[in-house]
């Protein structure tokens, strides 16, 4: 699933490529947009701003429209020039925005609705957002009390639910947790306040280093070169995700992976840079 840094590049990319052009085509394959564009059609309205939040894009047209995205597990957006060839197969397009210069193409997309501000506020699942990681205006300490105010909840589950911090996805869980020396299924009450900040912080410094200029543009599903360790050999880029049995970058021992959480998503650690305390 993309996580907040790849949702951040890809609407920054979409923003540079869109804002403040004409729509001039507007075309969909989701019923419930193409109703909302044939009662106030999107063609002649101005791509004002694409920003993101955590793993939402938010695609903003005079008049107060607002295209929400969110790519679950199989979607991405695409910018081609008119004519281009497109990588993807038509027959996977979901939403097709047209300018006279640029083509913007969202595929396998799972969820697109257009909102007002008004119901944006409104809607499930985006009005309990927690701070976005990436956000300039994000508020460290804010984060920690966010944190703490979930004392029974497993640290790696804290991570990935998204009224605590947006952005944060399966990668990077298990990233942060090993970089501050937090065994993910401890519960955030059994966390110091050296730990608390050691995790938002580190989240927060994960993600930044994952959106400069030169982590790459391309408006596509996430696909691979996510760094945490900061080495530039692509097969030492991760310390313990998706490296099950394999020897920890720190100490030699053997990483380890289970399911966690309701979703059962995998979660990676080290168990012995990662012990759980003795009480």
């Amino acid at each position: 699933m993309p996580e907040g840094d790849t949702i951040f590049r890809a609407a920054r990319t979409l923003n540079q490529a869109l804002a403040g052009q004409l729509v001039t085509g507007f075309e969909t394959q989701l019923p419930k947009l193409s109703r909302v564009d044939f009662d106030t059609p999107l063609t002649g309205r101005t791509v004002e701003k694409v920003e993101s939040h955590g793993k939402w894009m938010l695609m903003h047209f005079s008049g107060d429209l607002i295209l929400l995205t969110h790519m679950l597990m199989s979607g991405s957006w695409h910018i081609y020039r008119p004519g281009e060839s497109w990588q993807r197969r038509p027959i996977d397009m979901r939403i097709l925005v047209k300018t006279g210069k640029i083509w913007a193409v969202a595929f396998n997309v799972p969820v697109a609705e257009f909102h007002t501000a008004d119901t944006l506020r409104r809607r499930d699942g985006f009005r309990t957002l927690g701070q976005d990681v990436l956000a300039p205006e994000f508020d460290s300490a804010e984060a920690v009390a966010e944190l703490r105010s979930h004392p029974d909840l497993e640290v790696g589950v804290a991570l990935l639910t998204q009224s605590i911090m947006a952005g944060l996805g399966n990668v990077f869980k298990s990233e942060v947790c090993f970089a501050c020396g937090v065994n993910p299924f401890r519960r955030v009450a059994s966390l110091s306040a050296e730990e608390l900040v050691c995790v938002v912080d580190t989240a927060r410094k994960f993600l930044l280093a994952n959106v400069t200029e030169t982590s790459g543009d391309h408006i596509v599903t996430y696909s691979g070169m996510r760094r945490t360790t900061g080495r530039a050999n692509a097969e030492e880029r991760l310390f313990v995700y998706r490296r099950r049995n394999e020897p920890c970058r720190h100490c030699g021992t053997a990483i380890e992976s289970r399911k966690q959480g309701l979703g059962a998503r995998t979660t990676f650690w080290c168990p012995q840079c990662q012990p759980i305390p003795e009480n």
